[in-house]
């Protein structure tokens, strides 16, 4: 029994699964069952795939070790590559990975410039983060460029399908995201050595990880994610706004944190960054169908963050000194 209690209190993910639950139950009161309804529940879904991409990029580079805090801004950038092009004649099919492209070299640069000087990853993107809005501003001419309807394959990412058309096709592109980037995780070499190189760094270069570009790779994997769910947004909206994106990044690392990932790097799940990314639309959506001042969101966002850090580490040590017997 003991062996089992402690494999249950080492899931890192545990504490989001019972925020969860738990403000689900606490809303679905509040609301008289609203909140539950297929027409709620497909609102979450419609809009959740967005955050949640940009979520498990985060959480993947923050296993690694590293913070990337211009996701918000490639987000927006992104979408703006593709939109200007697509303006200026170029078909979608060489737009939309243009803009990837560039995610791809934002994500590339952050690595490259982290690791050759050595600079903490909370500097360097907290510098991006300024670079790629203000290059998004600027390409835009401070007005979004006008997208035609006819130019964006919508019906492969943004139309509603399934029974009640309860599901965007952005939701079946995040779940395949997600498959694979917790299979890559779990299951592949390359995902022990973000974890030994999240862990304990002089030890993955020991054993000869080439721990420069698995950092390198997360880096680029995160930027294009943000740029991939910054597009889908775009085209669920209709117009590429420079401002979208704005503090996305923040929430990112707090869906990360919430959802078990350590800040110390080496520990945490792609589920668990899912799970912190729909635990804050579930905030999000619940407050507003409660008819609570919207001001409080980010107060619950960061209350439930610290909270979340301190039940983690009282749950990992709880676990650590369980003595079970062989």
């Amino acid at each position: 029994m003991k062996r089992w209690l402690k494999i249950y209190l080492e899931k890192p993910e545990l504490a989001g699964i019972v925020f969860l639950v738990l403000l689900t139950i606490v809303f679905q009161i509040q609301t008289d069952g609203i909140f539950l309804s297929p027409q709620n529940v497909q609102g979450i879904l419609g809009i959740l795939p967005e955050m949640a991409m940009v979520a498990i990029g985060v959480t993947l580079l923050m296993i690694c070790g590293e913070f990337d805090l211009s996701v918000g801004s490639v987000f927006a950038l992104t979408p703006m590559i593709m939109a200007v092009l697509i303006e200026s004649g170029t078909p979608f099919i060489l737009a939309f990975p243009a803009g990837l492209l560039a995610a791809a070299l934002v994500g590339f640069t952050n690595g490259a410039l982290t690791i050759r000087f050595n600079i903490p990853s909370f500097i360097t993107t907290l510098g991006m983060l300024f670079v790629a809005r203000s290059i998004t501003v600027v390409i835009s001419g401070g007005f979004p460029p006008f997208l035609p309807a006819d130019a964006l394959p919508k019906e492969l990412f943004t139309h509603y399908v399934g029974p009640g058309d309860m599901f965007r096709m952005s939701f079946f592109w995040f779940l395949a995201i997600a498959i694979l980037a917790s299979l890559l995780l779990s299951r592949t070499n390359f995902g022990n050595w973000v974890r030994a190189t999240g862990g304990f760094l002089p030890a993955a270069r020991s054993m000869g990880i080439p721990t420069a570009r698995v950092k390198i790779a997360c880096f680029m994997i995160c930027s294009v994610l943000a740029g991939f769910a910054g597009t889908i947004q775009v085209m669920r909206l209709g117009a590429p706004l420079p401002s979208i994106g704005e503090g996305l990044e923040l929430q990112a690392v707090a869906a990360a944190v919430i959802g078990g990932t350590a800040l110390t790097g080496g520990v945490g799940t792609i589920l668990g960054g899912i799970i912190g990314a729909t635990l804050i639309r579930v905030i999000d959506n619940g407050l507003v169908l409660s008819q609570v001042d919207a001001n409080w969101f980010k107060l619950a966002i960061g209350s439930l963050t610290i909270f979340a850090v301190v039940v983690n580490a009282w749950l990992r040590s709880k676990a650590k000194a369980m003595k079970v017997e062989t």
